[in-house]
C-alpha cells in the first residue's frame, strides 16, 4: 500500500475537489454526500488528529478514503487521500490538491 497523499485546499473549493476526485475514482458523488461532508467538517481541527473526518469514496476505479480537517481560524482545509494506488490516480490527486490551493 502506498503512502497517503497529503495537502491542503481552500475550504471554498472542497466540493469541487471532491466531485472531481470522485469522478477519477469512478464514484457518483451526489448532494447527499456533500451534505454529509459539509456538516461533518464543521467540528474538525487539523491540529488534532482525533478531530479529522474520514469519508470513503468507493468507486469502480478505486476506493479512496478522504480525511478532512479545517484550519481553526483560517480558510484552509487539510486533506489526506488514502487508497490512490495507481500512478495516474496519484498524479491526478496531487494535481487537484495543487489546483485547489490556489486562487
Amino acid at each position: 500500500m502506498t503512502e497517503p497523499i497529503d495537502g491542503w485546499i481552500w475550504s471554498r473549493n472542497l466540493r469541487a475537489f471532491l466531485e472531481l476526485l470522485s469522478l477519477y475514482a469512478g464514484y457518483e458523488f451526489d448532494a447527499t454526500d456533500w451534505r454529509t461532508i459539509e456538516t461533518a467538517v464543521q467540528d474538525t481541527d487539523d491540529e488534532n488528529p482525533d478531530l479529522w473526518y474520514a469519508y470513503p469514496l468507493v468507486g469502480v476505479n478505486a476506493t479512496l478514503e478522504v480525511s478532512l480537517a479545517r484550519a481553526i481560524g483560517g480558510e484552509e482545509m487539510s486533506v489526506r487521500v488514502a487508497g490512490a494506488e495507481a500512478p495516474e490516480l496519484r498524479l491526478r490527486t496531487d494535481t487537484l490538491l495543487s489546483a485547489f490551493a490556489t486562487g
